[in-house]
Protein backbone atom coordinates (compact mmCIF):
# COMPACT_ATOMS: atom_id res chain seq x y z
CA UNK A 1 0.00 0.00 0.00
CA UNK A 2 1.26 4.05 -0.92
CA UNK A 3 1.03 7.33 -0.38
CA UNK A 4 -0.27 8.42 2.91
CA UNK A 5 -1.19 4.98 4.31
CA UNK A 6 2.38 4.26 3.98
CA UNK A 7 3.89 4.87 7.51
CA UNK A 8 7.18 6.54 6.30
CA UNK A 9 5.31 9.21 4.44
CA UNK A 10 3.52 10.25 7.77
CA UNK A 11 6.62 10.02 10.19
CA UNK A 12 8.58 11.96 7.70
CA UNK A 13 5.38 14.81 6.89
CA UNK A 14 4.95 14.89 11.24
CA UNK A 15 9.08 15.63 11.68
CA UNK A 16 9.54 18.37 8.97
CA UNK A 17 5.99 20.12 10.23
CA UNK A 18 7.14 19.35 14.46
CA UNK A 19 10.89 19.78 13.83
CA UNK A 20 11.23 22.81 11.59
CA UNK A 21 9.29 24.84 14.43
CA UNK A 22 10.76 23.12 16.93
CA UNK A 23 14.70 23.37 15.18
CA UNK A 24 14.12 27.24 15.17
CA UNK A 25 13.25 27.70 18.20
CA UNK A 26 16.36 25.44 20.01
CA UNK A 27 18.29 28.76 17.63
CA UNK A 28 16.68 31.39 20.00
CA UNK A 29 18.04 29.26 22.96
CA UNK A 30 21.44 30.65 24.29
CA UNK A 31 23.16 27.06 25.40
CA UNK A 32 25.48 26.22 23.00
CA UNK A 33 24.39 22.76 22.40
CA UNK A 34 20.63 24.70 22.34
CA UNK A 35 22.75 26.22 19.11
CA UNK A 36 24.48 23.31 17.58
CA UNK A 37 20.68 21.40 17.13
CA UNK A 38 19.19 23.64 16.30
CA UNK A 39 21.08 24.37 13.07
CA UNK A 40 21.49 20.62 12.29
CA UNK A 41 17.73 20.04 12.65
CA UNK A 42 16.56 23.15 11.28
CA UNK A 43 19.16 22.36 8.27
CA UNK A 44 17.53 18.75 8.14
CA UNK A 45 14.30 19.47 8.54
CA UNK A 46 14.48 21.67 5.44
CA UNK A 47 16.34 19.03 3.56
CA UNK A 48 13.40 16.49 3.63
CA UNK A 49 10.99 19.31 3.21
CA UNK A 50 12.44 19.52 -0.24
CA UNK A 51 13.01 16.25 -0.95
CA UNK A 52 9.37 15.21 0.11
CA UNK A 53 8.38 18.28 -2.36
CA UNK A 54 9.85 16.31 -4.56
CA UNK A 55 8.20 13.19 -3.96
CA UNK A 56 5.21 15.79 -3.96
CA UNK A 57 5.25 16.60 -7.55
CA UNK A 58 5.11 13.20 -8.94
CA UNK A 59 2.15 12.26 -6.40
CA UNK A 60 3.88 9.95 -4.37
CA UNK A 61 2.94 11.03 -1.31
CA UNK A 62 -0.70 11.04 -1.20
CA UNK A 63 -3.41 9.59 -3.46
CA UNK A 64 -4.38 12.33 -5.37
CA UNK A 65 -2.94 15.08 -7.15
CA UNK A 66 -4.82 17.68 -5.49
CA UNK A 67 -3.49 16.80 -1.93
CA UNK A 68 0.47 16.71 -2.95
CA UNK A 69 -0.08 19.59 -4.32
CA UNK A 70 -1.40 21.46 -1.48
CA UNK A 71 1.36 19.82 0.33
CA UNK A 72 3.90 20.61 -1.83
CA UNK A 73 2.88 24.29 -1.94
CA UNK A 74 3.47 24.18 2.27
CA UNK A 75 6.79 22.51 2.18
CA UNK A 76 8.19 25.31 -0.67
CA UNK A 77 6.94 28.18 2.20
CA UNK A 78 9.08 26.52 4.41
CA UNK A 79 11.96 25.98 2.29
CA UNK A 80 11.88 28.88 0.27
CA UNK A 81 10.73 27.65 -2.85
CA UNK A 82 7.49 29.68 -2.56
CA UNK A 83 8.90 32.56 -4.38
CA UNK A 84 8.06 30.40 -7.49
CA UNK A 85 4.61 29.26 -7.48
CA UNK A 86 4.57 25.52 -6.55
CA UNK A 87 2.53 24.36 -10.43
CA UNK A 88 5.63 25.76 -11.91
CA UNK A 89 8.10 24.23 -9.62
CA UNK A 90 6.13 20.47 -10.72
CA UNK A 91 6.06 21.33 -14.40
CA UNK A 92 9.55 22.30 -15.00
CA UNK A 93 10.83 19.15 -12.96
CA UNK A 94 8.38 16.91 -14.57
CA UNK A 95 9.68 18.20 -17.88
CA UNK A 96 12.82 17.23 -16.90
CA UNK A 97 12.04 13.91 -17.05
CA UNK A 98 10.68 14.26 -20.29
CA UNK A 99 12.69 15.81 -22.26
CA UNK A 100 15.50 14.43 -20.51
CA UNK A 101 17.49 17.07 -20.18
CA UNK A 102 18.03 19.75 -16.96
CA UNK A 103 15.52 22.48 -18.17
CA UNK A 104 15.94 25.54 -16.76
CA UNK A 105 14.56 29.36 -17.10
CA UNK A 106 17.51 31.06 -17.35
CA UNK A 107 21.17 30.73 -18.31
CA UNK A 108 23.55 32.01 -15.00
CA UNK A 109 26.64 31.20 -16.77
CA UNK A 110 25.90 33.88 -19.60
CA UNK A 111 24.78 36.19 -17.08
CA UNK A 112 28.25 35.85 -15.07
CA UNK A 113 29.96 36.24 -18.18
CA UNK A 114 28.35 39.32 -19.10
CA UNK A 115 28.82 40.96 -15.62
CA UNK A 116 31.75 43.21 -14.52
CA UNK A 117 34.65 41.37 -13.98
CA UNK A 118 34.09 42.56 -9.83
CA UNK A 119 31.23 40.65 -9.51
CA UNK A 120 32.19 37.34 -11.62
CA UNK A 121 35.34 37.75 -9.35
CA UNK A 122 33.35 38.37 -6.62
CA UNK A 123 31.13 35.16 -7.11
CA UNK A 124 33.94 33.03 -7.65
CA UNK A 125 35.85 33.83 -4.34
CA UNK A 126 32.64 33.32 -2.42
CA UNK A 127 32.17 29.91 -3.94
CA UNK A 128 36.36 29.22 -3.30
CA UNK A 129 35.13 30.30 0.50
CA UNK A 130 32.55 27.34 0.27
CA UNK A 131 29.36 30.17 0.12
CA UNK A 132 26.76 28.63 -2.21
CA UNK A 133 26.90 32.06 -3.96
CA UNK A 134 25.09 30.28 -7.29
CA UNK A 135 22.10 29.10 -5.69
CA UNK A 136 21.52 32.09 -3.60
CA UNK A 137 22.49 33.72 -7.16
CA UNK A 138 19.69 31.81 -8.87
CA UNK A 139 17.10 32.65 -5.68
CA UNK A 140 17.85 36.32 -6.72
CA UNK A 141 16.79 35.58 -10.27
CA UNK A 142 13.35 33.59 -9.34
CA UNK A 143 12.44 36.83 -7.59
CA UNK A 144 13.51 39.22 -10.25
CA UNK A 145 12.32 37.27 -13.06
CA UNK A 146 8.23 38.22 -12.87
CA UNK A 147 9.26 41.69 -12.74
CA UNK A 148 11.23 41.49 -16.42
CA UNK A 149 8.91 39.23 -17.74
CA UNK A 150 5.95 38.42 -16.03
CA UNK A 151 2.43 39.52 -15.47
CA UNK A 152 0.93 42.23 -13.12
CA UNK A 153 -0.62 39.13 -11.28
CA UNK A 154 3.03 37.37 -10.85
CA UNK A 155 4.80 40.65 -9.65
CA UNK A 156 1.99 41.23 -7.44
CA UNK A 157 2.20 37.59 -5.81
CA UNK A 158 6.11 37.49 -6.03
CA UNK A 159 5.86 40.84 -3.68
CA UNK A 160 3.93 39.20 -1.60
CA UNK A 161 5.71 36.26 -0.75
CA UNK A 162 8.82 38.06 -0.10
CA UNK A 163 7.26 40.51 2.11
CA UNK A 164 5.90 38.09 3.77
CA UNK A 165 9.31 36.15 4.48
CA UNK A 166 11.06 39.13 4.94
CA UNK A 167 8.96 40.12 8.10
CA UNK A 168 9.28 36.31 9.46
CA UNK A 169 12.77 36.73 9.26
CA UNK A 170 12.62 40.27 10.85
CA UNK A 171 10.50 38.80 13.66
CA UNK A 172 13.11 36.49 14.35
CA UNK A 173 15.82 38.87 14.25
CA UNK A 174 13.72 41.20 16.76
CA UNK A 175 13.45 38.13 18.70
CA UNK A 176 17.62 37.15 18.52
CA UNK A 177 19.74 38.38 15.85
CA UNK A 178 21.78 35.34 17.04
CA UNK A 179 19.09 32.64 16.20
CA UNK A 180 18.72 34.78 12.77
CA UNK A 181 22.12 34.43 11.82
CA UNK A 182 22.07 30.52 12.86
CA UNK A 183 18.53 30.05 10.59
CA UNK A 184 20.90 31.63 7.72
CA UNK A 185 23.72 28.98 8.38
CA UNK A 186 21.30 26.25 8.96
CA UNK A 187 19.98 27.42 5.18
CA UNK A 188 23.22 27.47 3.74
CA UNK A 189 24.05 24.11 5.05
CA UNK A 190 20.54 23.15 3.52
CA UNK A 191 21.65 24.44 0.15
CA UNK A 192 25.14 22.42 0.20
CA UNK A 193 22.96 19.12 0.85
CA UNK A 194 20.69 19.87 -1.90
CA UNK A 195 23.50 20.98 -4.61
CA UNK A 196 25.56 18.02 -3.30
CA UNK A 197 22.91 15.75 -4.57
CA UNK A 198 21.86 17.98 -7.68
CA UNK A 199 25.80 18.03 -8.95
CA UNK A 200 26.64 14.33 -9.50
CA UNK A 201 22.97 12.59 -10.75
CA UNK A 202 22.89 13.86 -14.40
CA UNK A 203 25.30 14.61 -17.38
CA UNK A 204 22.83 15.99 -19.18
CA UNK A 205 22.84 19.00 -21.38
CA UNK A 206 21.40 22.10 -20.18
CA UNK A 207 18.25 23.50 -22.11
CA UNK A 208 17.49 27.15 -21.58
CA UNK A 209 13.83 28.84 -22.04
CA UNK A 210 11.13 30.55 -20.40
CA UNK A 211 8.65 28.70 -22.77
CA UNK A 212 6.36 26.19 -21.00
CA UNK A 213 6.35 23.91 -24.48
CA UNK A 214 9.03 20.66 -24.23
CA UNK A 215 11.97 20.60 -25.89
CA UNK A 216 12.35 19.96 -29.68
CA UNK A 217 12.70 16.26 -29.96
CA UNK A 218 15.85 14.65 -30.00
CA UNK A 219 16.05 10.99 -31.03
CA UNK A 220 19.65 10.74 -28.92
CA UNK A 221 17.42 11.55 -25.79
CA UNK A 222 16.08 7.85 -25.33
CA UNK A 223 15.81 5.78 -22.57
CA UNK A 224 19.24 4.68 -22.91
CA UNK A 225 20.65 8.13 -22.64
CA UNK A 226 19.06 8.96 -19.75
CA UNK A 227 20.26 6.13 -17.99
CA UNK A 228 23.72 6.64 -19.35
CA UNK A 229 23.45 9.96 -18.14
CA UNK A 230 21.75 9.12 -14.86
CA UNK A 231 23.49 8.40 -11.75
CA UNK A 232 23.46 6.67 -8.35
CA UNK A 233 25.22 8.91 -5.51
CA UNK A 234 24.48 7.12 -2.76
CA UNK A 235 26.16 8.26 0.68
CA UNK A 236 26.79 4.38 1.36
CA UNK A 237 26.36 0.90 -0.22
CA UNK A 238 27.14 -0.70 2.95
CA UNK A 239 25.02 1.32 5.69
CA UNK A 240 21.84 1.99 3.25
CA UNK A 241 19.93 3.84 6.78
CA UNK A 242 22.15 6.73 5.79
CA UNK A 243 20.68 7.70 2.73
CA UNK A 244 17.60 7.90 4.48
CA UNK A 245 18.79 11.12 6.10
CA UNK A 246 18.13 12.55 2.46
CA UNK A 247 15.05 10.61 1.97
CA UNK A 248 17.04 8.21 -0.33
CA UNK A 249 17.12 10.67 -3.07
CA UNK A 250 20.83 9.57 -3.68
CA UNK A 251 18.56 6.37 -5.76
CA UNK A 252 18.78 8.63 -8.43
CA UNK A 253 18.89 6.08 -11.17
CA UNK A 254 16.23 4.08 -9.89
CA UNK A 255 13.86 7.28 -9.28
CA UNK A 256 14.60 7.80 -12.85
CA UNK A 257 14.02 3.68 -13.94
CA UNK A 258 10.46 4.18 -12.58
CA UNK A 259 9.53 7.57 -11.75
CA UNK A 260 6.31 6.14 -9.73
CA UNK A 261 8.53 4.31 -6.85
CA UNK A 262 7.82 6.63 -3.74
CA UNK A 263 11.40 7.32 -2.04
CA UNK A 264 10.57 4.10 0.54
CA UNK A 265 10.72 1.90 -2.27
CA UNK A 266 13.78 2.96 -4.06
CA UNK A 267 16.21 0.91 -2.18
CA UNK A 268 14.60 -2.19 -3.36
CA UNK A 269 14.23 -0.99 -6.49
CA UNK A 270 17.68 -0.21 -6.55
CA UNK A 271 18.76 -3.37 -5.40
CA UNK A 272 16.09 -5.31 -8.45
CA UNK A 273 18.17 -2.64 -11.08
CA UNK A 274 21.89 -3.61 -10.03
CA UNK A 275 21.71 -7.22 -9.62
CA UNK A 276 23.74 -7.12 -12.77
CA UNK A 277 26.98 -6.04 -11.90
CA UNK A 278 27.85 -5.22 -15.65
CA UNK A 279 25.36 -1.82 -15.07
CA UNK A 280 27.03 -0.52 -11.92
CA UNK A 281 28.92 1.76 -13.58
CA UNK A 282 25.78 4.46 -12.83
CA UNK A 283 26.42 3.91 -8.83
CA UNK A 284 28.95 6.51 -7.79
CA UNK A 285 30.87 6.10 -5.21
CA UNK A 286 30.74 8.66 -2.33
CA UNK A 287 34.23 9.52 -1.48
CA UNK A 288 34.89 10.49 -4.69
CA UNK A 289 32.28 12.55 -5.25
CA UNK A 290 33.01 14.42 -1.99
CA UNK A 291 36.46 15.01 -2.94
CA UNK A 292 35.23 16.16 -6.50
CA UNK A 293 32.41 18.61 -4.44
CA UNK A 294 36.21 20.35 -2.95
CA UNK A 295 38.55 20.01 -5.84
CA UNK A 296 36.16 21.36 -8.57
CA UNK A 297 34.28 23.95 -6.32
CA UNK A 298 34.85 26.74 -8.37
CA UNK A 299 36.10 25.17 -11.85
CA UNK A 300 31.91 23.90 -11.96
CA UNK A 301 30.80 27.68 -12.05
CA UNK A 302 31.60 28.28 -15.36
CA UNK A 303 32.61 25.13 -16.49
CA UNK A 304 30.97 24.51 -19.96
CA UNK A 305 29.47 20.62 -19.07
CA UNK A 306 29.12 18.62 -16.12
CA UNK A 307 32.72 16.13 -17.05
CA UNK A 308 32.20 12.75 -17.46
CA UNK A 309 32.09 9.59 -15.95
CA UNK A 310 34.80 6.40 -17.02
CA UNK A 311 33.99 3.06 -16.65
CA UNK A 312 36.74 1.96 -14.92
CA UNK A 313 37.80 2.26 -11.02
CA UNK A 314 38.63 6.00 -11.59
CA UNK A 315 35.45 6.97 -12.83
CA UNK A 316 34.63 9.69 -10.96
CA UNK A 317 37.50 11.32 -11.49
CA UNK A 318 36.87 13.72 -14.45
CA UNK A 319 33.23 14.33 -13.08
CA UNK A 320 32.93 18.10 -11.97
CA UNK A 321 29.39 18.10 -11.19
CA UNK A 322 26.44 20.35 -12.21
CA UNK A 323 25.46 23.35 -10.18
CA UNK A 324 22.27 25.85 -10.72
CA UNK A 325 19.74 22.96 -11.65
CA UNK A 326 17.88 22.53 -8.35
CA UNK A 327 14.05 21.56 -9.04
CA UNK A 328 13.50 24.46 -6.04
CA UNK A 329 14.42 27.61 -8.75
CA UNK A 330 12.08 26.48 -11.26
CA UNK A 331 9.73 29.06 -12.57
Amino acid sequence: MRHWHAWPNALVVTYVLLGWPAGVWLLTLPALWASVLGVLLTAHTLVCSAYLLHDCTHNLVFPGAWANDRLGALLGWINGACVASYPDIKRKHLRHHVDRLDVVTFDYRAILMQSPLWLRRGMLALEWAYVPAVELLMRVLVIATPFAYGTFRERARVTAVLATRIAAFGALALLSVRAALLYALAYLLFLHVLRFMDAFQHTYEIYVSRSPAPAPPDTRRNRQYEHENTFSNLLSERHPWLNILVLNFPYHNAHHAQTGVPWYRLPSLHRTLYEDPGIRTQVVPFRPLLANYHRYRVVRVLAADYGSVARDESRASAFIGAVGVSFLTAI
